[in-house]
């Protein structure tokens, strides 16, 4: 839904919200490990009738914004409803990309492929993310030949204008993990991500017809719901399987909606919330997927504002904090929704600097994806001004998984200066040894000091860079200054961090 603001008031407001986000005195240092993400829908259709010259601009120039507001990661929508934003010879190319399902784009790209080089030329990580079940959408009309519903439409029931792979259906479960296992083998993403379509959201006089699969499947499991929750189960840990057979370094995360249960309905887990529930009306056990390690990440949907009297956003974040704790947790963030509603103590300016504020309270909050990337790169109520010259101001590496891998590559070597034709210095290596994906170098970060000061590599005010590159040009002003000292680490496939190797830079 299209939401409508008063930029021109917002605007107005930004310096009052700086004095109150400084103020805090929880912004001077910011975090060196931080996910720090924005989903990039296509489902919306922004990207209809751009073709594939202007597509890429528009990606280009958010991607540019969104670096400058210190973002780490996309999450890139590449399969809304069993077709591709990239080259596949499983499913037919998206018409939210080229307006009718099955036709290629013209000029031909790949934008899965596209969006990894140009994130990672950034320093950023790209996670593709896929609606698993969802087959059609209420807004297609028309189907592709070789889309799956055609292929095989006792695969598929119809569902409030919606077309939805039966997840009562083992064969369900295995097409979508050889989708998954195909884009996991032949492009280089970061992360393989899902989001809250699991059983369809429940839609007035509708039912999901999966009587003969619960009859032919239960196995012994007697209520309907428990079967439906072990299917998504089952699923789940078998997309991790999956994901990870083929390269392990990929992480498997899911962005639930956000609210488990209530406790009208789970007395002592519940939250103090009256929504709509993952585990009784989804069908979804999130939390059974973060205590057992089925999922990498988690990034509960907590679209709401602080106050909100069905689902108070400080109520949610505190819940998933306490209790979903055992896999990285990052919050799903509104951003129109954010900057629309006043701070419950403080009327004259939004909700952002109390949300940032929880967000550093809480221990197991490691990071933040927000709704969505256009809203800040269209800087909707100074959001990405806000980003960029307090919250996120320093870059961030990303969380660490020891659960994966904990293990750091070797020191970069052979650092040297070398002072070019042009006059310009440069600081050059040469990658660690590795041989194995989990001890070779993916990235360095490049630090700075200056004269005497202590080399702190913790400080994120100290990086200067975080690059894929083996070489980094100095500023000019570095040698008026006297000695300077630089320090590079490097980084392997999860982010784990080498020990420092200096070099110094004198007058």
């Amino acid at each position: 839904m299209k939401r409508y603001i008063n930029r021109f008031l917002l605007r107005a407001l930004l310096p009052a919200f700086l004095i109150a986000a400084t103020s805090t005195g929880v912004y001077g240092k910011g975090h060196k490990r931080e996910f720090r993400g924005a989903w990039i829908q296509c489902v919306n259709g922004q990207f209809l009738g751009l073709g594939t010259e202007k597509m890429q601009k528009t990606l280009e120039y958010q991607l540019d914004e969104l670096q400058k507001d210190g973002l780490n990661a996309i999450i890139f929508q590449v399969r809304p409803e069993c077709d591709a934003l990239y080259k596949s010879d499983i499913e037919p190319w998206s018409r939210f990309l080229t307006g009718k399902q099955g036709q290629a784009p013209t000029p031909y790209w790949d934008p899965l492929q596209w969006m990894i080089e140009q994130c990672h030329k950034r320093g950023m990580e790209l996670h593709a993310w896929i609606n698993p079940y969802r087959a059609k959408t209420k807004t297609t009309h028309e189907l592709a030949g070789n889309h799956i519903a055609i292929r095989h439409p006792e695969l598929a029931f119809a569902y409030d204008g919606q077309l939805i792979l039966n997840p009562g259906k083992p064969e369900s479960r295995e097409y979508i993990c050889r989708v998954v296992s195909d884009i996991v083998r032949r492009y280089d993403i970061d992360g393989l991500h899902i989001d809250d379509y699991f059983y369809p959201y429940p839609a007035a006089g509708q039912t999901i017809p999966d009587e003969e699969e619960f009859a032919k499947y239960s196995n012994g499991i007697r209520d309907r719901g428990d079967w439906r929750r072990d299917n998504v189960n089952v699923f789940i840990k078998q997309l991790c399987d999956t994901i990870h057979s083929v390269k392990p370094w990929v992480k498997f995360g899911i962005s639930p909606f956000g609210i488990y249960r209530n406790k009208k309905s789970a007395l002592e887990i519940g939250s103090d919330t009256n929504g709509l529930q993952n585990y009784d009306d989804l069908y979804a056990d999130v939390l059974m997927w973060v205590n057992n390690g089925w999922v990498d990440y988690c990034v509960p949907q907590l679209y709401w504002e602080i106050g909100h009297k069905a689902a108070d956003y400080e109520t949610l974040i505190k819940w998933w904090n306490r209790y979903a704790g055992n896999r990285p947790l990052y919050i799903g963030e509104d951003v129109e929704r954010t900057v629309k509603k006043a701070d419950v103590n403080n009327p004259k300016i939004n909700q952002m600097s109390a949300k940032r504020q929880l967000h550093d309270r809480l221990n197991n909050v490691n990071g933040t994806v927000l709704w969505y990337a256009k809203a800040v790169t269209d800087n909707v109520g100074n959001y990405g001004s806000a980003l960029r010259n307090v919250y996120w101001r320093t870059p961030a590496l990303q969380p660490l998984m020891p659960f994966i891998d904990g293990k750091a590559p070797g020191k970069v070597r052979k650092m040297k200066i070398v002072t070019m034709q042009n006059g310009d210095n440069v600081l050059f290596w040469t990658a660690p040894k590795g041989k194995r994906w989990d001890d070779v170098a993916a990235k360095y970060v490049v630090y700075r000091f200056a004269g005497n000061e202590k080399a702190d590599i913790e400080n994120p005010e100290n990086i200067v860079a975080v690059t894929t590159d083996t070489f980094y040009k100095l500023p000019r002003t570095d040698v008026s200054v006297g000695k300077t000292v630089y320090v590079v680490t490097a980084l392997d496939r999860m982010s784990n961090e080498s020990k420092p190797k200096k070099k110094t830079l004198k007058k």
